[in-house]
Parts: C-alpha cells; structure tokens; sequence
C-alpha cells in the first residue's frame, strides 16, 4: 500500500466549458489573481505604513489580508501550469502538500473573521472596555492562537491520507487538491478520514460561524436599544464591511461542503463555479470593500496614485 501511495499521482481538472479556449482563458484568470494579490499587498503597505492604523482592528485585517494573499498563491500554480502548459497531473506529495496550505489558509481566514466580529462586538456593546481589553498585545495573541489552531487541526489531515490505498491514477473535480475530492477517490475505507475531515470542518469553520452569527445577534440587540436611528445606523455602518467577509467567505464554502458531501449528481460545471468563487471572491473583493469603508485606507491609496 505504501509503494502504491508514493508512486501515485492525481489529474486536475477546471472548468469543463474551457477544454477548447485554455489559452483564451488563461489570460484574465491570470489578471484575476493577480488584481486579487496586488489587492491585498495593497493594504498590508497601508497598514505598515500609517501608524494610525496599527490598532486591533487594522491588525485583523492585515491577517486577512495575508490570508486572501495565501489562498490564491496555494491555488494559482496548479492553475496556471494546467493553462498554460496543459500539465494536468500532480504528484501525491505535492497534491497534499498543496491541500494542506488551501485548508489551512481557509481555517485561518475563517478565525480571523471571528476574531474581527468579536473586536466589532466589543466596540459597539462595550465601548469603555474596548481599548482595555483589545490591546495590541492581546490582538498578537489572538493571531498566535489562530495559527496554532490551524497547524494543529490540519496537520493529522495528510497524514491520514497517506494510509489509504489509491489503486489507480484519478481525476479530481477541481484544478487543485482539496481534502474531500481526494477520499473520493481512495480504494480502501475512509471512513475515518471523512470523520476527522468533518470533525475539522465543525470545530474550525463550523464553530466559527456560530460565533459570529453569535456576535451580531449581540450587535444588533444593543443597536436596537440605542436611542436615535442616527446613532444607530452610525453603529451599524461600522460593520458593513466585515459583513461583506462574512458573507462573501462561508456562502460560497458552506455550498462547496455541501456539494462534495451530499451532492453526487452536481454537473462538474456547479462544482467549478463554487470552488472558484470561494477562493477568488474573497481576495479580490475583501480589499475593495474596505479600501472603500475605510477612510484611511482610501486617502493613503489617493495620494500614492496622485504621487505617481
């Protein structure tokens, strides 16, 4: 079993309508990802570069954005040699090497959303405690903590998989590796790798949801109780854009897990629309959103380009 596993090797493949125009389609998919990692490098420099934004706030959205930067550099060189030099096949160590970044940055995106709704929690219901409680060095740890979560949980993933059998070279649903495609293919029993895959998913992306749904349940209670609309719109308005990531992060991802679980006969076509709007539209939209919402950020952006 072992010599199989080593010697294995898997296919890629995207999207099905694409089989004829590959080169056609490689160049704005190329511009895709690069607008979505000039994006979020974009606001790394703003945040490094204006001390007034080195709060937790800003803090959590520099880590998000080294995660939307994460997510399309695991996927994009899979993509790209797919494209570009028709190379469909990866090896098993590379596949889960690259398995393991995707799911990783995806658990730390999803940490890092929760983290930004409890900082929205305490600005809006506890304003006095705010800056005593979500101090620099508290946020730092927050981050330690997540990465340490994630390395954690996602570490025991290929390991597992190196226990099954794979007898025969198979095509997998996406043009890169990801952890419930790949069990789909074994031919050996996987029932304890969908276990601890699904255990993954609850205590990681799952319980993060629950919290943040948590969270704005708590935010919308106080907005509720505050006096004026002004004031009240004036509070929510501080959290359109996290919103926007929360939205734009777990409605795709929810869709994706449900389709590799319960959804035999999706057209590939459904598949590789979701699997790609989970991983671009975050990168790409996140730093829109908040270049927009974020007055800071968008005059620092104003004047680098009138500069130029």
């Amino acid at each position: 079993n072992s010599s199989q596993t080593r010697t294995l090797s898997f296919f890629l493949s995207g999207f099905p309508a694409w089989e004829t125009t590959q080169m056609l389609s490689a160049v704005p998919l190329c511009f895709v990802y690069l607008l979505a990692l000039l994006g979020n490098l974009t606001v790394l420099s703003v945040i490094r570069a204006e001390r007034s934004l080195h709060a937790p706030m800003y803090l959590f959205l520099a880590m998000l954005a080294v995660a939307d930067r994460g997510l399309p550099m695991s996927t994009f060189p899979t993509v790209l040699r797919m494209l570009w030099l028709e190379a469909r096949e990866i090896s098993f160590g590379s596949c889960l090497a690259q398995m393991f970044f995707i799911h990783s940055f995806t658990d730390i995106e999803s940490a890092v959303i929760l983290a930004m709704a409890f900082d929205r929690y305490m600005a809006i219901c506890h304003p006095l405690r705010y800056s005593y409680i979500l101090t620099n060095s508290a946020t730092t740890k927050i981050c330690v903590a997540i990465v340490v979560r994630t390395a954690l949980v996602q570490f025991p993933l290929p390991i597992l998989l190196t226990r099954l059998c794979f007898t025969r070279v198979s095509k997998l649903s996406h043009p890169y590796c990801l952890h419930p495609d790949i069990i789909k293919h074994a031919g050996s029993d996987t029932r304890s790798n969908s276990t601890y895959g699904l255990f993954v998913l609850l205590s990681t992306l799952g319980l993060d949801l629950l919290f943040v749904l948590l969270s704005y349940l708590l935010i919308l209670k106080t907005i509720l109780n505050i006096a004026t609309w002004r004031e009240s719109l004036r509070a929510l308005n501080t959290c359109i854009s996290h919103i926007c990531a929360v939205l734009l992060f777990f409605i795709p991802m929810i869709c994706l897990s449900m389709m590799h679980r319960f959804g035999k006969d999706i057209s590939p076509q459904a598949y590789a629309f979701t699997a790609n709007s989970h991983f671009l539209a975050p990168p790409i939209l996140n730093p829109i959103v908040y270049s927009v919402k974020t007055k800071t950020i968008r005059r620092r952006i104003l004047r680098v380009l009138c500069q130029r």
